[in-house]
């Protein structure tokens, strides 16, 4: 989606949001990487909208004088941002960017897109994001799209390290209380906590002792559990891995490129980490799933996706994108 006013302008604005940071990078229609800065995250579903816009327009204006530039000289803002998930969220946030006058024309995306543009040359293949969450998207040889809602279990969707964290204090609680079988995740999870118990952690979540939102921070610690041999933390692994596989192959049946060799890009916090029994499970469902794709992991980061966005818009000619991904590299 786009959205455009009359307004001529000279740079323009890259931006990757997620939970917990956003960048933001301004460059040059000949792909010259001019500035880029780290802000905090977007979150409109905790923050409200009228403040996580706030604190977007702020890590843009950072840009922008980290580069020498003035917000009346941005040709096109390329935004391309976690927890926005639908459609119909993407264009508002279009429409109120434009309003606030970030640029002359704006387009807004799920991050899941920048992640794809990131590590593709063709612009098109699929893209699945495991980080907090879990993402999925998708853009086809013709320029179909294939997506989810994927706004948490009330739309079918599991994964990424909230439900691994979650999985883990489960797990750990019902091991240490007999509901289920013995795991080492009870005593991984009391200590890093650093209570007697697990169930202590789900209490004091109920308690307000600790942040229900930190059971992020355990998913590093199952498949540490796992790597160990741990049976439970195992099973929570191929779980994951099958959403992953299940989650790409779908997309690319819909797309029409299951049955040719087409691009899954693996990106977010926990498949950026490479981490082996994941991965290695990961490679086993796709090569059932949908044995043409070619799995890839990117280097760069999804900033560099959704740069290489902002060029495609303004019609760049290819060796911009080289020059950009060059500068990215060298940072």
């Amino acid at each position: 989606m786009a959205a455009s006013a009359n307004t001529p302008g000279g740079v323009l604005v890259a931006v990757d949001g997620g939970n917990s940071k956003t960048d933001a990078a301004v460059v040059g229609d000949g792909g010259e990487l001019l500035a880029t800065v780290r802000g905090d995250g977007f979150r409109p579903q905790l923050d409200g909208l009228d403040t996580a816009l706030d604190a977007l327009s702020a890590v843009i204006d950072a840009a922008l004088r980290r580069a020498g530039a003035l917000p009346g000289e941005v040709a096109h803002l390329a935004a391309y941002m976690a927890n926005v998930d639908l459609p119909g969220e993407e264009e508002r946030l279009e429409k109120l960017l434009l309003g606030r006058g970030a640029a002359a024309s704006v387009a807004v995306g799920n991050d899941t897109f920048a992640l794809l543009r990131s590590a593709v040359t063709a612009g098109w293949g699929v893209a699945v994001v495991c980080g907090a969450g879990i993402n999925c998207a998708g853009v086809g040889p013709d320029g179909r799209t294939a997506r989810f809602p994927s706004l948490g279990p009330h739309t079918g969707d599991w994964g990424g390290g909230g439900s691994l964290g979650r999985a883990a204090l489960w797990h750990g609680i019902r091991g240490e209380d007999g509901r289920g079988p013995r795991t080492a995740l009870t005593g991984a999870v009391a200590s890093y906590f650093g209570v007697e118990r697990a169930i202590d952690v789900g209490l004091g979540i109920h308690l307000g002792e600790f942040d229900e939102g930190r059971l992020t921070e355990l998913a590093p610690v199952l498949i540490d559990a796992a790597e160990a041999g741990d049976e439970v933390a195992r099973e929570v692994v191929a779980r994951l891995a099958g959403e992953v596989a299940v989650l790409g192959s779908v997309a690319l049946r819909r797309l029409g490129l299951l049955d040719e060799p087409a691009d899954v890009v693996l990106g977010g916090g926990i498949l950026a980490a490479r981490r082996p029994l994941l991965m290695d499970a990961v490679a086993a469902r796709y090569a059932e799933l949908a044995p043409h794709a070619r799995l890839l992991v990117p280097e760069d980061p999804p900033l560099l996706g959704a740069a290489l966005l902002a060029l495609d818009h303004v019609t760049a000619a290819p060796a911009a994108h080289e020059t950009l991904r060059a500068a990215f590299r060298r940072r």
